[in-house]
């Protein structure tokens, strides 16, 4: 683009000073440390951002800020932009705000000119309702400037927890993260971390050295792989900023600009009757033996496309996004392939995160359940996984966004209510021939049920045998639970997809209520 000049000198000379300022907030903190940023397998603050938005879109603001310290001879060392790049643009054509934290400029520490820059276009965010994508690279606190440095961050904090609910929050971890800046990217709705150049943690290496003697080094304590995999605090783990970036732009394509927008709707070839044939036999009629449920997931989705969320982690529950009928749906299925399917202390957390997200965001929610129950145990009774799978419970029983449930295989207990039953407002309750749904297990069942039998039979294990199947026969399939209502349909797997399509497009006028309250207390 050329800049047209004026035939005014003195006019021309402003245009000059200008565009001289622009080039300088440009520069961030110079070739030098953009070189080493480089070197370190980053790219720039500015870098990011263009790779991020649609080309073009970008509209900066505050490019001419910088700190106001006045001690230890800051006032001689100030940056145009002052290490945070701001402002908003297009993804997909869709607005978008972004911050992107510069560590060319004071190694991206937090001013508390910095905290107003990201405040700002946060407030920008929530009046237009549109999310707010951080790109966080920063080495914390600008000690210099003291408590006006924390008191910046609780600006954010604070605006992290307003903005919750009403706007989409994401954040991509893409260099160093720790302390008290961790904070606000752990309120956001979704955590994205670069492997092997970004890492998160409350106190470093040297400090929990120096207090526990525990010899760690930053990627072992913080790094992708641990918090994709340990802690759960990142949902996305990807091997490069690139990658990132692009998966940034996924997920959003998924999600409403606010909480009172419907999700985009994407156009797609993908027949939303089609048959799923393949799902025939793909639940193996042995209860006690494992398949991958993303199996199902895929042959429902639109062109078999599934965004999984939080996949290293807690792995016996799947959580993520399909699109059907060219509408984003969630998903949370119980995986047969991990602990059984069981639901854990981890599986219910991460669970109830995600329900409550779409829930918030009005995207529907499918239940995909084949769980035999919670996981016994003193680690999860004490772990609290009375607590923890309430929270899950919770979830599902305030959510008002249309629930839709299928029952693959087993559901059997507490777990059964648990995994969006009838009984906690599910509007269509699916399920296969072959489910079962119990109390417990035909073998335990008949251990209680038939004890005293089984002493006195001649033949004890040929009679459980016998009354096992019988128990089976009787109580281990769909059609007790039809008869009161609690399923809605029985269904052939081959129809799978298309019994979905039809259960999402006859809820997608649904409207419902919880009571007036200020807030529930969930079990935290």
């Amino acid at each position: 683009m050329v800049t047209p000049t004026s035939s005014d000198p003195e006019l021309q000379n402003k245009l000059d000073e200008l565009e001289a300022k622009l080039a300088q907030a440009r520069e961030g903190g110079g070739e030098a440390r953009t070189e080493r940023q480089h070197a370190a397998g980053k790219l720039t603050a500015r870098e990011r951002v263009e790779l991020f938005v649609d080309t073009g879109s970008f509209v900066e603001l505050d490019a001419f800020v910088v700190h106001q310290c006045r001690d230890f001879g800051m006032e001689k060392q100030q940056i145009l932009g002052d290490g945070v790049i701001t402002g908003h643009g297009t993804v997909d054509g869709r607005l978008v705000f972004v911050f992107a934290q510069d560590f060319t400029v004071f190694g991206g520490s937090l001013s508390g000119a910095y905290a107003r820059k990201i405040c700002k276009v946060m407030d920008l965010a929530m009046k237009n309702g549109a999310p707010v994508v951080g790109l966080n690279d920063s080495g914390g606190a600008r000690i210099q400037e003291g408590v006006v440095s924390l008191g910046g961050y609780a600006d954010i904090f604070l605006k992290n927890t307003l903005a919750s609910g009403v706007i989409p929050q994401i954040s991509a971890i893409m260099g160093p993260c720790a302390g008290g800046a961790v904070y606000s990217p752990a309120i956001t709705d979704f955590i994205a971390m670069v492997e092997g150049t970004s890492y998160m943690f409350v106190t470093g290496p040297d400090v929990i050295k120096t207090v526990t003697h525990e010899e760690v080094d930053k990627e072992s304590l913080g790094g992708a792989s641990a918090h994709r995999s340990k802690s759960g605090v990142c949902h996305f783990s990807v091997p490069d900023e690139a990658t990132c970036l692009a998966l940034l732009r996924e997920l959003l394509g998924f999600l409403p600009s606010n909480n009172v927008e419907d999700p985009p709707v994407r156009a797609t070839d993908d027949p939303w009757d089609r048959e799923t044939p393949e799902l025939t036999d793909a639940v193996p009629a042995n209860p006690n033996k494992p398949y991958d449920i993303r199996t199902i997931i895929r042959s429902v989705a639109d062109d078999g496309f599934f965004l999984e969320v939080h996949e290293h982690y807690a792995m016996n529950i799947v959580v993520g996004y399909v699109r059907v009928d060219g509408r984003p749906v969630g998903i949370i299925a119980n995986q047969p392939q991990h602990l059984a399917g069981c639901l854990d202390v981890d599986s219910s957390i991460k669970g109830a995160r995600f329900v409550r997200f779409c829930d918030a965001f009005n995207i529907p929610i499918l239940t995909l359940v084949d769980v035999p129950g919670f996981l016994p145990g003193t680690q999860q009774e004490w772990g609290g996984i009375i607590k923890h799978g309430a929270k899950l419970l919770y979830a599902f029983a305030e959510a008002t966004v249309p629930k839709i449930t299928l029952i693959t295989r087993k559901a059997y207990g507490g777990a059964y209510d648990v995994m969006n039953s009838k009984h906690i407002r599910a509007d269509v309750n699916l399920a296969y021939p072959h489910a079962e749904i119990a109390v417990m297990g035909a073998d335990g069942a008949v251990n209680i049920i038939h004890r005293r039998a089984l002493k006195e039979a001649d033949d004890p294990e040929a009679r459980r045998a016998e009354l096992v199947a019988e128990y089976r026969e009787t109580f281990a399939n769909p059609y007790k639970a039809a008869e009161l209502g609690y399923i809605d349909r029985v269904i052939h797997p081959a129809r799978t997809r298309r019994e979905i399509a039809l259960a999402l497009r006859m809820t997608r006028g649904k409207r419902d209520d919880n009571p007036a309250k200020k807030h529930g207390n969930i079990p935290l």
